[in-house]
């Protein structure tokens, strides 16, 4: 059976329809649950720990694709809270990501001590993103089916001029940590998608201040949804071959 993973952003330490069986602590923080999630075997892995304690520039990128890698992980799926760089993509969009700008200040790599240019003409799994779009069809969950994903460094939220400047640079939406997943992963061989859940408007859309609280209520109210989607996306993937 084909090895699944769930790395879970903001709010996401579990989903419902998750039933737990293990806790593997990885050292430095990391920790990997095993169980099923609406019956479909998956681990589990949050990004920011275990009650999300570590903070978006101090995630051990690395060290977590290993650890799924050596597990025998052949897809991952992710979440990720973001800001909307557009006024009409409110609080609670969904959007299966198909691109990316990295704006970080790190290079992020399993190739260090070698010569490896990795291709990137589609920076999220075809796989997983078809798979994770048939699945909302099925549930009748409204989705956008492509977004571009503006990679920031954080751990603080961006200034209006740099909104506007990722909004005219084509980003749709803005976040801290999925592009090391997506390039870890692309150079593990490991399949990786993202679904990107609005938590709020970017500075200067909105008229109001940016809060953690806020983001996190807006992924509570998500995740019953995320839930389902990821448990039926689950089930497609265990019926289609992996390449």
């Amino acid at each position: 059976m084909m090895q699944t993973a769930i790395i879970g952003g903001t709010g996401v330490q579990q989903l419902p329809g998750w039933e737990h069986r293990a806790e593997h602590a990885c050292g430095e923080g990391v920790y990997i649950y095993e169980g099923t999630l609406h019956g479909v075997p998956a681990l589990l892995l949050p990004r920011h720990s275990k009650g999300h304690k570590v903070p978006p520039h101090r995630i051990p990128h690395a060290r977590h694709i290993r650890l799924l890698r050596e597990r025998g992980v052949q897809a991952v799926l992710a979440t990720a809270a973001v800001g909307s760089l557009r006024p009409d993509w409110t609080p609670g969009t969904l959007v299966v990501l198909s691109d990316f700008l990295d704006f970080l200040r790190t290079v992020h790599t399993l190739y260090d001590e070698e010569v490896v240019h990795t291709d990137f003409t589609e920076p999220f799994s075809p796989l997983l993103r078809e798979a994770l779009l048939r699945a909302a069809q099925q549930l009748g969950i409204a989705v956008q089916s492509t977004g571009v994903y503006v990679c920031a460094p954080g751990p603080r939220y961006e200034t209006p001029a740099e909104i506007r400047m990722f909004r005219q640079l084509g980003g749709d939406v803005i976040g801290m940590t999925v592009v090391p997943e997506a390039i870890l992963c692309r150079e593990a061989g490991i399949h990786y998608a993202a679904v990107a859940v609005v938590t709020n408007l970017g500075a200067g859309l909105s008229g109001q201040p940016l809060t953690h609280e806020e983001v996190e209520l807006v992924m509570q109210q998500a995740t019953t949804t995320l839930g389902e989607w990821f448990g039926r996306t689950l089930r497609l993937l265990q019926a289609t071959p992996m390449g």
